[in-house]
Parts: C-alpha cells; sequence; structure tokens
C-alpha cells in the first residue's frame, strides 16, 4: 500500500466502465411464466430495449435495433410498453408510434404518423386494444392535450378518446374481467405528487367508458398506482395521513391497510412506476421507505398485517408479483442494481440480470454512513457520507480528502445508499463524496417533502451547505476543497449555493437552471406550473424569481464553474447554460463549458458519460491541485 495525496489515487473504476459498463434497469413487467424488462444502453446510444427472460434460459432481446422502448410523454416518459401472451407493445422515441412486436417478425406500426406520443400502456383483451396515455403535439398554438385513448392491437387505425378535459392523465387499469378502468388525473398547477384525483369507470360493450365516480384525491391529496388485485378489490397509496400509504375501495369505502409512518409511493415523474404487486388476494408484496431505506414486505390482506423480509436491499423499484413469486429491481451497498426474482415460499432472491457484470473488488468500494444532521430551523436533515475507499492507497497522515456534495434533481426526488459507480468513480480516487437529501426529498413523508414549497433555491441550498459544514466540523473532509455538483433541479441547487454563498470552492453543473424566469416562458407543460408552488406565482413574485436566479448575481460567484449541457434538451434548453457561461466569462472568472449535441435532458450516450465525467475530474484536479492517475484529456477553462 502506498502513501498518495488524496484524488490522485489509481483507481480500476474508469469512467469508461461508468459509462458503458452497465446498463440502465427497469420497468419490470410479468407475463405468465416469463419476465420482462427495459434495458438502457449508453454503449448503443442510449438505445432502451425490452429483454425477456423465461423461467430458464438467458435473457434476449426482444425489440430489435433500431427501435428504442421509450416515450417521450411529460418528457420523461416511462410506461413504454406492455404484454400480453407473449405479444409486446411499445413506444418507438424516434417517431413516437406504438408498435406490437410478435415473435419472428420486424415491429408493427399500431398508431398513425404524427405529433403524438404514448405511455402507460395497457392491454384490453376484452376489446382488443391497447388503452394508454396519448399526448397531442399536433396544436403548436397551444400547449399539448393530454387524453385517454384506445387503440386496435390487430390493426393500424387512429385511436379512439376515452377520457378528456383533465391536464394529465395516468395510470389506466383495468379490473381482472375488464369491466372497470381506474385511472389517474390532475391539473395545473399541481403535479401528481401535490394532488391528483382517483377515477373509476364503467367499461361498456362497445369499448366506451360510463360517468366516471372519483374514489379518492384532490388538490391537497396525491394518489399513486392504483392497482386491481385478483379478486377485483382496487388499491392505491394515498399521501392523506402524511405519509403514501397503501388503501383499497371496496363497497363503496375507502379504508386503510396498514397505516404507518413509511412511504410506499413515489413522485411520479415517470408512467409505469410499480411499488407494489399481488402474490395472491391476500398477499401484496410492497417497497416501503424509511430513513432513506427502501426495502420489501409482505402485507396480509385480510388482516392488514406487516411483516418486512429480511434481505440485503437497500433499494427497491418496479415491483411486480404473480403467482407466488415477485421480480423488482434491487441494490445494495455493495451490489450494483439487479432484476431480482424472489420466490415468496422459501424467500430465495435469483439475479435475473445485473446492471454490469464487471465483477468489483470490495476494497475499492466506500460503504455509505447515514447522516442526519441540524439545518435551517432547528431542523434535521438527511445525507448518506462516502469516505475515500482504495485498498492500493492511503493519504499522508496530516491531509484530509477533498469533499464533492451531490445534490440530486427533481427536486422532489431521492438518494439511496445501493452501490453507485458513479459515485464510487470518486471515492476510489480519494474524493470522499457526500449524497444530501434535502428538506424536500422524498421517502420521509409529505411534511418533509412540502418543505420545499415557496422555498426552492433556499431550503435546499441550506442542507447542502449545512451537510457541508457538519463532515467538515467531524474532521472527515478538508474545508478549504468543497465542491458541489448537481443535474437539472439539482444544477439549480449547486449554482445557487455557488453564487450566493462562499463555502464551496468550485461546482459543476449539468444542465442546470440559472434563470427562473425563464421556466415560465420555456418549460414544456408537464412542468410549466411547478415553480408557482416552489417558488411562488408568475409575474405575481417576480421579485423572488429574479432573487433566486444566479444568472442576476454572477458577480457574486468568487469560484470556478464547468457546465455540461444536451444541446436537444427541451427541460432546461442550452440557453439556461450558456447565459451563466457568458457571465462568467465577462466577470473573467475560470469558467469551462461542454455541450453534447443530440443529448437531451440526461446523458445517455456512453462517449458522452464518459467525457463529461473525466472532464469534471480534470477540473477538479486544476482547482485543488492535485495530479490525477488517469490519463485525462484536457478541458478549455477559460480565464485561469
Amino acid at each position: 500500500m502506498g502513501v498518495v495525496p488524496y484524488g490522485s489515487w489509481p483507481s480500476p473504476i474508469s469512467a469508461r466502465l461508468v459509462a458503458s459498463g452497465g446498463v440502465g434497469l427497469g420497468s419490470v413487467l410479468l407475463d405468465g411464466d416469463a419476465t420482462y424488462w427495459v434495458e438502457q444502453r449508453p454503449a448503443d446510444g442510449g438505445r432502451s430495449v425490452v429483454v425477456r427472460c423465461g423461467a430458464d434460459g438467458p435473457p434476449a432481446d426482444v425489440t430489435p435495433a433500431p427501435y428504442s422502448a421509450r416515450s417521450r410523454v411529460h418528457e420523461y416518459g416511462g410506461g413504454a410498453y406492455a404484454v400480453a401472451d407473449g405479444i409486446v407493445y411499445f413506444s418507438n422515441v424516434t417517431d413516437g408510434r406504438v408498435y406490437a412486436q410478435r415473435s419472428g417478425v420486424p415491429p408493427d406500426a399500431l398508431t398513425p404518423d404524427g405529433l403524438w406520443r404514448y405511455a402507460d400502456l395497457e392491454v384490453d383483451r376484452v376489446h382488443a386494444r391497447l388503452i394508454c396515455v396519448r399526448e397531442d403535439h399536433s396544436n403548436t398554438s397551444g400547449e399539448p392535450v393530454n387524453t385517454l385513448v384506445g387503440l386496435p392491437t390487430e390493426r393500424a387505425d387512429m385511436p379512439r378518446v376515452l377520457v378528456e378535459g383533465s391536464d394529465f392523465y395516468a395510470s389506466p387499469r383495468l379490473s381482472p374481467d375488464g369491466g372497470q378502468l381506474a385511472y389517474l388525473a390532475w391539473n395545473h398547477p399541481n403535479m401528481p405528487w401535490d394532488g391528483s384525483e382517483l377515477w373509476v369507470a364503467d367499461s361498456r360493450p362497445n369499448g366506451t367508458l360510463a360517468a366516471a365516480v372519483r374514489v379518492a384525491g384532490g388538490p391537497d391529496e396525491s394518489i399513486f398506482q392504483p392497482q386491481w388485485s385478483p379478486d377485483g378489490i382496487l388499491y392505491f397509496v394515498s399521501d392523506r395521513s402524511g405519509w403514501w400509504n397503501l388503501y383499497r375501495w371496496r363497497a363503496g369505502a375507502v379504508e386503510a391497510l396498514c397505516p404507518m409512518a413509511a412511504e410506499f409511493g413515489l413522485p411520479q415523474w415517470n408512467f409505469g412506476m410499480s411499488t407494489y404487486g399481488f402474490a395472491d388476494p391476500e398477499r401484496v408484496l410492497c417497497a416501503y421507505a424509511q430513513g432513506g431505506v427502501r426495502r420489501l414486505a409482505v402485507v396480509h390482506t385480510p388482516t392488514g398485517e406487516f411483516r418486512p423480509l429480511e434481505l440485503p436491499y437497500v433499494e427497491v423499484d418496479s415491483v411486480h408479483a404473480a403467482s407466488g413469486r415477485a421480480v423488482c429491481v434491487a441494490g445494495a451497498p455493495t451490489e450494483v442494481p439487479a432484476v431480482v426474482e424472489l420466490d415468496l415460499g422459501t424467500l430465495r432472491c435469483r439475479v435475473r440480470r445485473r446492471a454490469t457484470d464487471e465483477r468489483l473488488d470490495p476494497g475499492y468500494l466506500s460503504t455509505p454512513q447515514a447522516i442526519d444532521f441540524r439545518t435551517g430551523n432547528g431542523e434535521t436533515a438527511h445525507a448518506f457520507f462516502y469516505a475515500p475507499c482504495n485498498v492500493e492507497c492511503v493519504a499522508p497522515a496530516t491531509e484530509r480528502p477533498p469533499l464533492l456534495v451531490m445534490s440530486h434533481g427533481g427536486p422532489t426526488a431521492s438518494v439511496s445508499s445501493t452501490l453507485r459507480l458513479a459515485v464510487q468513480f470518486w471515492t476510489s480516487r480519494g474524493i470522499a463524496v457526500l449524497d444530501v437529501n434535502y428538506r424536500g426529498s422524498t421517502g420521509f413523508g409529505r411534511a418533509y417533502r412540502r418543505h420545499l414549497d415557496g422555498q426552492w433555491g433556499v431550503v435546499d441550498v441550506d442542507d447542502c451547505l449545512n451537510a457541508a459544514r457538519h463532515v467538515v466540523e467531524l474532521g472527515l473532509v478538508d474545508g478549504a476543497r468543497l465542491a458541489i455538483r448537481g443535474s437539472s433541479a439539482g444544477g439549480f441547487t449547486t449554482l445557487c449555493a455557488l453564487t450566493f454563498h462562499a463555502v464551496f470552492k468550485a461546482g459543476a453543473s449539468y444542465y442546470g437552471i440559472g434563470d427562473l424566469e425563464a421556466l415560465p416562458r420555456d418549460m414544456h407543460k408537464f412542468e410549466s406550473h411547478y415553480e408557482e408552488r416552489l417558488v411562488g406565482p408568475y409575474p405575481a413574485r417576480q421579485d423572488l424569481y429574479r432573487a433566486r436566479s444566479p444568472i442576476h448575481f454572477a458577480d457574486r460567484l468568487s469560484c470556478p464553474v464547468i457546465f455540461f449541457q444536451g444541446l436537444d434538451d427541451a427541460v432546461v434548453p442550452p440557453s439556461q447554460a450558456e447565459a451563466m457561461v457568458a457571465a462568467l466569462r465577462a466577470k473573467r472568472l475560470p469558467v469551462a463549458y461542454i455541450a453534447f449535441a443530440g443529448e437531451s435532458h440526461g446523458f445517455r450516450r456512453a462517449e458522452n458519460i464518459q467525457r463529461a465525467l473525466e472532464a469534471e475530474l480534470y477540473f477538479y484536479s486544476r482547482v485543488f491541485g492535485f495530479t490525477p492517475a488517469d490519463p485525462l484529456e484536457p478541458v478549455a477553462i477559460e480565464n485561469v
């Protein structure tokens, strides 16, 4: 073991490995004995591929190149495919059309070419059709129109509108006999995690719907994942108690299944999200979050008895169950996310696919430490701290490591302690990481989530600052070498922290927001009113928008910043980053800007992910004065 300064440790966890050595896993579905999921493959240009795995045998691709099973409804997509009797129906991101993929033949288009997008596909066997959300972009003079539509599965035809009138729809779910349709609806200015409604309508023999009945929800109650049990009872998740808990609707009444201070739901940024499923009418397998950890449990439906399962996973998503088995995407502090199948009788787990087949030496893996810290107004916030870890190296005894604070996006998202190579990339090189679940994050109840109302750019920033101060006071890191990074909303938090405070010495903004006033002008429909809750009504509170926009206070910046931006980003347009870069350039502060053609909101191509990560490391090495062990392509840093 050699003595090497922090930041200069050699590591096998390369940027290339982070970018192309793994795939994104999600959207698990079951069809008979087969399990399906979607793999997002950076090494294949970010293409999303539907994969099938039978009861035995290896996984096999279902959707062929160049098709990509991804939707752009709400820009974030999700729910891009459905499967029934071995036939896969999917939305193709390049043309927005829905296709049927039958075995042995090319995909068959079911929808016409045009300015339409489709998501949240549900198979209606009774009427030989799909029911899904359609987003109509054909009216270029106004915002897109969202509806629920039915489209035939046996022939290409214009979809038939089934439900309309609300600004947004999600989660169309048919009862087991096909006689009832449940769905979610909400309207501006709410986001679905602020307030949404659950409706149920009878399905007539001709395929039309009878008048719908509102079951639950409203402007201040968030409903998540309606789902019918095998015996025809409607279940859903509601935060009416202050926590996203499980409820059911039977005999015309809503009843809580197992009330507790835990989160069984998630903010619905994407379609098709699932945190629970039915092994049989009497057992619900569910993922629940407490203290930033999301584990699995079984709930006995006749009694509401809650039984946690003793499994090694700390993050569980995309939960589905049927016939005594369950499948989900799960991860642990020393295990990358994987598609995991669970036998509910024996509780034996079987990994069907890992995000990467690369076997990592645990000597290079940093184990997260959960940290609670005091922050603004005497409240408590949460984070995961990762100390530097490398079996080959130790630092000089007198040195403390640099710290990289990570501010997650959303902002109503959260971070977990599951193994992420993008974190271990830094810690294995001798740079500590602090992943912050600032107030406003999901997983700690509605009250914690609502701390961000009217306070975006204030409490999230305070929490990142106080988290960094906390670990400095503990003597874990070097207070003179603090950096912060974030993407999208996390990029906004990053830019605010760098502009309005002098705690951090460098930062990296990935498609971050610099000008809040640009949001009401440029934002897509889904988030076009989001800032009204997070900041205030515009233009009535233009003063707040300007006061919290880093672009207007670039003269206060006094440290280097690097910007990364996709040129096709419709959520945070390139003009945001370019305006900030111009301001720093004019002030003659060190600044770097790297833009990627063909990338949108979130980088998908391996070569771009690798370039961004290596460029960020190079940037910090110049700012903090260490020499990376990696051979890095230099970055053009202006005003050095």
